[in-house]
């Protein structure tokens, strides 16, 4: 029980501990012993005199850390690095401002260049999602989920799974028709090497019409 709730507690039953007998007045200490762990000695001292109600704290706020300084380098960075996730940017941030900074594309200040040598890819993917996704239209998902249970129902090819070695490909279909399904557009079939991470794309041949309504 935090502080507060046992102040009110304390508050709403004094009142009543006043006006009651001696046998009630032990019923009430013992259920106010059980309910907040304080010694009798003590529970009768707050009862005879209840502390006044504590006034409501204000939310601490964090200070900000990440200030525009470190957002604005950050964005040069991510874009001399060609955009790629978070997690492949934040290992070498380091040497990547040491070369900017070498070919005069960059300039830090010792403060912003410690905040982003210890900056995390959660932090990373917040400071960068307004300029990733904040003009961006949303997608859409041309397929379902399909009703078969895959993992239960065993599947064999012509060899056994194996993504240590190359040549075992995750495939997805992905559609160019924007943010509506409907009319002709071309589906691009990706294929992904499991082991390599080589990626292979190959543009469907037919299109693919959906009716308006």
């Amino acid at each position: 029980m935090s502080l507060n709730a046992r102040h009110e507690l304390i508050q709403s039953i004094a009142q009543r501990y006043h006006q009651a007998s001696k046998a009630d007045k032990k019923s009430i200490l013992d259920e106010l012993v059980a309910a907040t762990g304080y010694h009798r000695k003590s529970a009768t001292r707050l009862l005879n005199n209840p502390p006044p109600k504590p006034p409501p704290q204000s939310p601490r706020r964090r200070s900000r850390r990440y200030d525009d300084q470190v957002s604005m380098a950050l964005v040069i960075l991510w874009q001399a690095a060609d955009r790629i996730c978070s997690k492949r940017l934040v290992p070498f941030l380091p040497e990547l401002i040491d070369a900017l900074e070498r070919h005069g594309h960059l300039e830090l200040e010792e403060s912003v260049r410690q905040c982003l040598c210890s900056i995390s890819p959660a932090t990373v993917d917040r400071l960068l999602h307004q300029l990733r996704y904040g003009s961006a239209p949303k997608g859409i998902s041309t397929t379902r989920p399909g009703s078969l249970l895959k993992h239960q129902i065993p599947i064999r090819t012509f060899a056994d799974w194996d993504d240590l070695k190359p040549g075992f490909f995750e495939a997805d279909l992905v559609a160019h028709c924007g943010t509506v399904n409907a009319g002709s557009y071309l589906n691009t079939l990706t294929m992904t090497d499991v082991e390599t991470g080589r990626r292979r794309m190959s543009v469907a041949t037919g299109s693919r019409a959906r009716p308006c309504c």
